[in-house]
């Protein structure tokens, strides 16, 4: 048998769309367990008991057989497919779907362009642990001539190579491993504390062939595996080092971003000052006076205060990536390390460090429950400590005014008064708050500037690629508001230069119904990289696109159903231009021209260190003489 009778599928499809889903057909005895389907049926079925049931597509000649299957699925309802226009923008928004929703989708392309492209979007997921599914139709296993697509190598299963360097891959290539595969998948896609995207390869040629006696009752379920708490050994090695230090500087990174009613106990029964990364913003309440925002490469002038003069680092849930640390150089007076973390690599990441491997939630506890036994005390350089680094904080904030609530200013390549960065950001940034909605921020000026002037009152207020900075990921994510169950108005801010990554998302909002709106800051150029340039070498090169006029309007308004606003050159007029871009029923794009300049002005700066250009030798030789 070859291929599966189509009036069958149908009949499985409505049987599990009757009875309200796969399990609750076979327990009614209205779907057999034992079926003939096909690979592609089968898959769809393995993920339907993993609680997949969203499919984001851009369909190519190695993914028809599958899409056959996805059809009938979707017309029984018990599916559904969401059609795309670039590989990118959807593995975007299928990260987006999962991170800000909770809802696992499937991926779906060929090998070739498309699958590079989903990979390469990938990345997002993979550096910010978002668990999802990618499939790629892959070349035939015959290796009856090259196939269409596929590296021009003698060598089979080439892309599955590219995909194992990438995460976790599985080349389907005999049948009946389909449940190895799909226990394979689950245990990366819901991993408790690395999940990340699992590639499937299904070869064209496998994909219509028929599973004989396929037991239903076999498929994998979704895999719930929990961390533990830490050794006592470590818990109590730790306490000791928190008796002792008394200037105690907390870390949050994205691995601490779901616990922060744990951390915000842990840090107050310490006397400990914390500062969140990118992703975990909110963790502490702006105003918590042990809240020193955030830290590293450009960070704040209080957090960067904070990390450089502790005694006591304790790191929670972060790779410590070259950005959040400074290069390694961060913790310049740090005489020993506390690390938490699921990951025994990850905890053990610094020299002269306790780990404390095991769950975020259940360690903090842990840690809580045994200081508070220990009777902390509560000594005047503890209290002396908070407010060496509140008096800091209160610089920040007088700094960050100033910056945001300047008027517009002349910019020569849009000859007229224009809003800068910090302005633009800070107006958006309030207008969000106010109205209680999410907010995701592209890569570059407009990341680095949001993440410094963030402010969250919770988490999940607030998403951005911290771990790959991929641009083009806010518009993008935008479109899973038009995906997800119980979607929400979002507010995505991009630069020129991270928009034109993916402009058709314009498209695919409108398509799938998504309510929010694209804030686009102009400063007609890479403003991040021309800073750069500038700060190194004296010259901005090859970063600007000054002499090419664009009239985005004129673009957002070619698509019908989005809305095009002008965002003005006031703080007063971008947040007026907000409130009636919430009222559309669909797509906004606001168009805001920002400053750029050799002097850097209306950015918020840069507080810390990094390994990058001309910086590298004077950062590594400091690394050299560190001994963390």
């Amino acid at each position: 048998m070859t291929e599966a009778s189509l009036s069958e599928i149908v009949k499985r499809a409505e049987a599990i769309a009757a009875a309200g889903g796969l399990q609750a057909a076979l327990d009614k005895g209205s779907l057999a367990a034992s079926q003939d389907v096909s690979v592609s049926e089968a898959l769809v079925l393995g993920l339907l008991r993993q609680g997949v049931r969203k499919y984001l597509a851009v369909f190519g000649h190695g993914s028809t057989a599958l899409g056959e299957v996805l059809r009938v699925y979707e017309d029984a309802e018990v599916i559904r497919t969401f059609a795309f226009h670039n590989e990118v923008a959807m593995a975007h928004a299928a990260t987006a779907l999962k991170w800000q929703y909770g809802e696992t989708p499937a991926v779906l392309t060929s090998i070739g362009p498309g699958g590079l492209q989903a990979m390469a979007g990938s990345l997002t997921s993979i550096t910010n642990g978002i668990g999802l599914y990618h499939i790629y139709g892959d070349e035939t296993t015959f290796g009856e001539s090259h196939n269409l697509q596929q590296l021009p190598k003698q060598e089979q299963a080439v892309f599955s190579k590219i995909t194992a360097l990438m995460g976790e891959s599985y080349q389907l290539h005999t049948r009946e491993a389909m449940r190895d595969m799909l226990k394979a998948g689950s245990s990366r896609v819901f991993h408790p504390f690395k999940a990340g995207p699992f590639y499937v390869h299904l070869p064209m040629n496998v994909q219509p062939e028929v599973i004989s006696g396929f037991n239903l009752n076999a498929l994998p379920a979704r895999g719930e595996a929990k961390v533990g708490p830490a050794s006592n050994t470590h818990v109590e090695q730790a306490v000791a080092l928190l008796r002792r230090h008394k200037r105690v500087f907390i870390k949050a990174g994205g691995g601490a971003r779901n616990y922060g009613a744990e951390l915000r106990r842990l840090a107050e029964t310490i006397g400990a000052v914390v500062t969140a990364s990118p992703v975990s913003h909110g963790l502490l309440p702006d105003d918590h006076p042990l809240n020193m925002l955030i830290s590293g490469g450009k960070g704040s002038i209080c957090g960067n205060f904070a990390m450089a003069n502790a005694d006591l680092v304790l790191i929670v849930g972060s790779r410590g990536v070259c950005q959040a640390d400074c290069s390694g150089i961060g913790y310049e007076s740090a005489e020993a390390v506390i690390n938490i973390n699921a990951s025994p690599e990850d905890a053990l990441h610094y020299n002269k460090t306790v780990p404390l491997v095991g769950d975020i939630g259940l360690v903090a506890d842990q840690l809580n429950d045994a200081l508070s036994g220990a009777g902390l005390p509560r000594e005047p350089e503890r209290a002396d400590w908070i407010a060496r680094c509140a008096g800091k904080k209160a610089e920040w904030r007088a700094h960050v005014a100033a910056l945001t609530s300047a008027p517009a200013v002349l910019d020569p390549a849009w000859g007229r008064p224009v809003l800068t960065q910090a302005a633009a950001i800070k107006a958006v940034l309030d207008f969000a708050t106010e109205h209680h909605l999410p907010k995701f921020f592209d890569a570059g000026d407009v990341q680095s500037n949001a993440m410094q002037l963030c402010a969250d009152p919770a988490p999940a207020q607030t998403y951005t690629d911290g771990g790959a900075s991929y641009m083009g990921f806010a518009s993008s994510a935008l479109v899973a508001g038009g995906l997800a169950d119980n979607p929400r108005y979002g507010i995505a801010v991009t630069g020129d230069g991270s928009f034109w990554m993916n402009p058709q998302v314009l498209i695919n909002a409108a398509e799938h119904g998504a309510r929010g709106c694209v804030v686009l800051l102009d400063n007609r150029r890479m403003g991040a990289i021309s800073s750069l340039q500038m700060a190194q070498y004296g010259k901005a090169y090859r970063t600007s696109d000054c002499s090419v006029q664009v009239d985005y309007l004129a673009l957002a308004r070619a698509i019908q159903g989005v809305q095009a606003l002008d965002g003005g050159n006031s703080r007063a007029s971008l947040q007026a231009v907000l409130a009636a871009a919430v009222e559309h029923q669909g797509l906004t794009l606001i168009h805001v021209p920002v400053l750029w300049n050799e002097q850097g002005q209306g950015n918020i700066g840069t507080y810390g260190r990094w390994s990058v250009g001309n910086w590298c030798d004077a950062v590594q030789q400091d690394y050299l003489k560190q001994d963390l």
